[in-house]
C-alpha cells in the first residue's frame, strides 16, 4: 500500500518531470517544421521521411560522421541510434546496433520515434523544447509498471505517474510505464528519478526514452511501447550501451 508521504513524493516528482524533462504538460500546438500529424496514445508514431541512409561501409554505423563516431566509447558494444528528420522536426527513426568482431551490425529494424517539439540542439537548456544532440550512456531504467525483463537496474515506483495532456491534447497517461534514463546532465548508476544535475538546473535534464504518447516531447525520445520493451530487454550493461541521438545533419559531422 502506498503511504501518504509516497503519494506526495510521486506527485511532486511527476510535476517536476512535466516542467523540466519528459512529456508535454500543456496542450500547445505544433509549430512550423515540428513534425507530422499526431497519433492517438498506443498507435505508432507517423512514419518519418528518409533522413540518412541506413547503408554504409561494412562494419560502420550508417549516417554517423567522424566527430560523432569518436564520441562513442571504445568499450561500447551496443548503440541505439536515434536520427531526427531535421533540426526543427519532432519525428525520428531509431535503430539498435551491436558491435561484433567484424564491426557494427543492425540488431533490429528501423523503428519510428518522436523527439522534442522544436527538434534538436547541441546546447540543451531547460525549457527550450529541444532534445540534446550527442552520445550518452544508458545505465538505468524504471517505470510505473513491473520490470519487463531488462538487465539494467530497474526502479518501479508510483512516482512515474504521468498526468495531464501533451502538445496536441493527447493524454500522457502511460508515458512513463517504462523508461530508460539518458545520461545527459544526470548521475549515472541511480534511479531515473534522481534529480541531481551535474551541469546545473539551467541545462535541463530528466531526458528519457519512454513510451510514445502520440505527440512531441519536452526533450525525451518516445517509442512505441512494444519497441521500447524489446529495447529494454536487449540492452546489456556488460556491453556498455549508449544512445546516439540528434538530427541527421548533426550526426553526420
Amino acid at each position: 500500500m502506498i503511504s501518504p508521504a509516497h503519494r506526495v513524493r510521486a506527485a511532486i516528482v511527476a510535476v517536476s518531470l512535466l516542467l523540466a524533462g519528459c512529456g508535454g504538460g500543456t496542450a500547445e500546438k505544433l509549430g512550423p517544421g515540428a513534425g507530422g500529424p499526431p497519433a492517438r496514445h498506443g498507435e505508432a508514431a507517423p512514419a518519418p521521411a528518409p533522413t540518412a541512409s541506413h547503408t554504409a561501409a561494412p562494419g560502420r554505423l550508417p549516417g554517423l560522421g567522424t566527430e560523432t563516431l569518436a564520441a562513442i566509447p571504445s568499450r561500447t558494444r551496443q548503440a541505439f541510434v536515434v536520427t531526427g528528420r531535421g533540426r526543427n522536426s519532432s519525428v525520428s527513426t531509431a535503430v539498435l546496433y551491436e558491435r561484433t568482431e567484424t564491426g557494427w551490425r543492425a540488431a533490429g529494424p528501423s523503428r519510428p520515434a518522436r523527439n522534442a517539439l522544436r527538434g534538436w540542439t547541441g546546447h540543451h537548456r531547460a525549457g527550450d523544447l529541444r532534445s540534446p544532440v550527442g552520445v550518452f550512456t544508458l545505465t538505468d531504467a524504471g517505470g510505473l509498471r513491473p520490470d519487463p525483463g531488462t538487465r539494467l537496474p530497474y526502479d518501479r515506483s508510483g512516482a512515474f505517474t504521468s498526468p495531464g495532456t501533451g502538445f496536441e491534447g493527447e493524454p500522457l497517461a502511460g508515458s512513463f510505464d517504462y523508461v530508460v534514463a539518458v545520461d545527459y546532465n544526470r548521475r549515472s548508476g541511480t534511479t531515473p528519478l534522481d534529480w541531481t544535475r551535474p551541469l546545473g538546473a539551467s541545462r535541463g535534464g530528466g531526458i528519457w526514452l519512454h513510451v510514445d504518447h502520440g505527440g512531441p516531447t519536452h526533450g525525451c525520445v518516445g517509442l512505441r511501447e512494444d519497441d521500447l520493451v524489446r529495447l529494454m530487454r536487449a540492452l546489456d550493461p556488460a556491453l556498455h550501451p549508449v544512445v546516439v541521438m540528434g538530427d541527421a545533419a548533426s550526426l553526420a559531422r
